[in-house]
C-alpha cells in the first residue's frame, strides 16, 4: 500500500475515534433535559457556548473523559446559545460551567480538575454510596488495593461513632475514598484493638520507610477526621500530580522529578522513589516536605520557573525546592544513585548555603531612559530603595493593553524625570519572577511602592490617563512631585 493510502487509513481511524468520543457525550436541550437527565444516576453536564474559547479548549478532554467513564457516569453538554431556558435555570452565565447531577437533580458545581484524567478521577468518587459496606476480608482487600488512599471505619453495629463517620464520608467523598465494616476483627491485622478508623496508603507507595496504614484513635467527629486524613494522607514522600499540587504546595516542598509512571513503569517508579526515601527519611522532622513527580507533567514549569532544560533521553531525576514564600532552589549536581548528591543538597539548604534560583533577564547596562527597566535580579536595588517612591508596571510584550498604555506611561516618566524622589519603572512579568507581595494575574498590573513602606505596595486601580496617574501619585507620595522640573505644592 502506498504512503497516501496509509495516511488516509490513519486519518480515518482518528476521525472514527473522535466520532465515538463525541457520541459518548449526550447533547441535551430545553426540550429533553429534565427527563433525560433523570434517567442517569450520576451525570456531569457542561453548559457551554460555541464561541467560547475556554469551552473549545475543554471539549477534547471532556469527550475523552466521557469515553473512559462510559457505563458508570454519563457526560452531557448543553449549548446555552440555543437552550437559554435550561442554562438560565441552572445559573449558567459564564462558560464553561460544569455541574454534577444525581437522578436529574442538581448536586452542585463541579470544582475538580479540568483534564480528562482529573474528571474521571473526580467523577468516579461521585458514583455509588458515600461509604462502601465491607463484609469480608476479601471485600477489604479489594477496596484498599487501589491507586488512591482508602479510609475504612470499623464499628460495632450499635456504635455511636458510625453515624458521625458516615456524615464525614458524605461531606468528604469528593476528596477521599470511604468504606466501613461492622466486623472490627477485620482491622486486627492492622493494630486495631476494638473499633476505630484506619487510613490505608496506596499499595503503589508502599515502602520499608513508613507504615502502610495509620490508626485514628480519637473520638470520631467530622472536623477531627478531616484533620487526621489531611495530616496522614500523603505520608513521607507522596506522588505530586497536577490534581493535588495545590494541596501539597502549601508547605515548603522538595520535589524529585523523573519518568514516574506507576501504571506503565511501576518498577522504575518505585526504584527512584526508594532512593529518595532513603535520604529524605533522615530529614523528615526539619520542616521540609517531600514528593516525587512525573517530569513530563511539569515540563513547562521546570523549564520556565526553574531554568531546568530537558535534555533528550535524560534518565536521572531533577530536584527542586519551592517554599511557601516563593523562594526556589535547584539541585545542579547530577543525581547519584546512592543519594549522596541529594544529601549534600539538603545539607546545604538547611545550612543556608544554597543560592536561590531567580528567573531574570539580564540587568541592562544602560538604564537612563525615563522609564527604568527592572528585572528580577535588579528589583531589590531599584524598587526597594528605601528613600524612593516607585511606580512599577508589570507588562507582557504581547499584551495589546500594555502597548496602548506605553505612550501615556512614557509621558508620565518624562514629566517626572527630574524628580529625585520618584522612579517610573516597568518589568516584563513573562521573563522575570514577580516578587512576593505583588499579585500579577493580568497585564498591565501597576503597583506603587512608597518610600519607607516597601513591604506594603499599593495597587493602582484607576484609569490609565496621564492626569489620573499624576493625581494618584500626588495623593500617595509623602513628598511634593517635581513635574517638568517644577516642584508641586502639597
Amino acid at each position: 500500500m502506498r504512503c497516501g493510502g496509509v495516511a488516509l487509513l490513519l486519518l480515518a481511524a482518528v476521525a472514527l475515534t473522535t466520532l465515538c468520543e463525541r457520541r459518548d457525550v449526550l447533547e441535551l436541550g430545553d426540550a429533553d433535559f429534565d427527563y433525560l437527565a433523570a434517567e442517569h444516576e450520576t451525570m456531569l453536564v457542561m453548559f457551554y457556548a460555541p464561541w467560547c474559547g475556554h469551552c473549545k479548549k475543554l471539549s477534547p478532554d471532556f469527550a475523552k473523559a466521557a469515553s473512559w467513564l462510559k457505563g458508570s457516569v454519563q457526560l452531557a453538554k448543553v449549548d446555552c446559545t440555543a437552550n437559554a431556558d435550561t442554562c438560565r435555570g441552572f445559573g449558567a452565565s459564564a462558560y464553561p460551567l460544569l455541574k454534577v447531577f444525581r437522578n436529574g437533580v442538581d448536586s452542585g458545581t463541579y470544582d475538580g480538575p479540568r483534564t480528562a484524567e482529573g474528571m474521571v478521577h473526580y467523577m468516579k468518587k461521585q458514583t455509588g454510596p458515600d461509604s462502601v459496606l465491607l463484609r469480608t476480608e476479601e471485600d477489604l482487600q479489594a477496596f484498599i488495593n487501589n491507586y488512591d488512599a482508602s479510609i475504612v471505619g470499623f464499628f460495632q453495629p450499635d456504635s455511636a461513632g458510625l453515624p458521625e463517620y458516615l456524615k464525614a464520608a458524605a461531606l468528604l467523598r469528593e476528596q477521599f475514598r470511604f468504606a466501613h465494616s461492622s466486623d472490627p476483627s477485620l482491622g486486627q491485622p492492622y493494630s486495631l484493638q476494638q473499633q476505630g478508623v484506619l487510613l490505608f496508603r496506596p499499595p503503589r507507595l508502599s515502602s520499608r520507610f513508613e507504615e502502610d496504614s495509620v490508626l485514628y484513635k480519637d473520638h470520631v467527629t467530622v472536623a477531627s477526621l478531616r484533620r487526621f486524613i489531611r495530616d496522614n494522607l500523603y505520608g513521607l514522600c507522596p506522588h505530586l500530580t497536577l490534581e493535588n499540587k495545590d494541596r501539597l504546595r502549601v508547605r515548603d516542598l522538595l520535589t524529585v522529578y523523573y519518568d514516574l509512571d506507576y501504571r506503565l513503569n511501576p518498577t522504575g517508579s518505585k526504584y527512584w522513589r526508594n532512593r529518595v526515601l532513603k535520604v529524605v527519611s533522615r530529614y523528615s522532622s526539619r520542616g521540609l516536605s517531600f514528593a516525587v513527580a512525573n517530569k513530563n507533567d511539569f515540563l513547562s514549569e521546570l523549564e520556565e520557573d526553574f531554568g531546568l532544560g530537558m535534555s533528550e533521553g535524560a534518565e536521572l531525576p531533577l530536584v527542586t525546592i519551592q517554599t511557601r514564600l516563593g523562594h526556589k532552589y535547584t539541585m545542579r549536581e547530577e543525581f547519584t544513585r546512592d543519594g549522596s548528591s541529594l544529601e549534600r543538597f539538603l545539607d546545604d539548604y538547611f545550612s543556608g548555603l544554597l543560592k536561590r534560583y531567580i528567573k531574570s533577564q539580564s540587568i541592562p547596562e544602560n538604564n537612563n531612559s525615563p522609564v527604568k527597566v527592572v528585572v528580577a535580579e535588579s528589583f531589590e536595588d531599584v524598587v526597594n530603595q528605601p528613600d524612593k517612591d516607585v511606580l512599577l508596571q508589570f507588562f507582557s510584550p504581547r499584551c495589546p493593553h500594555c502597548k496602548k498604555l506605553s505612550p501615556v506611561y512614557i509621558e508620565l516618566a518624562q514629566q517626572l524625570y527630574l524628580d529625585p524622589n520618584i522612579i517610573i519603572a516597568e518589568m516584563d512579568a513573562t521573563a522575570n519572577d514577580v516578587p512576593l507581595g505583588y499579585d500579577v494575574q493580568g497585564f498591565p498590573t501597576i503597583y506603587f511602592a512608597p518610600a519607607g513602606k516597601k513591604d506594603q505596595p499599593i495597587r493602582y486601580e484607576g484609569t490609565r490617563e496621564l492626569k489620573d496617574f499624576v493625581k494618584f501619585l500626588k495623593r500617595e507620595s509623602r513628598r511634593p512631585l517635581v513635574l517638568n522640573g517644577v516642584r508641586e505644592e502639597l
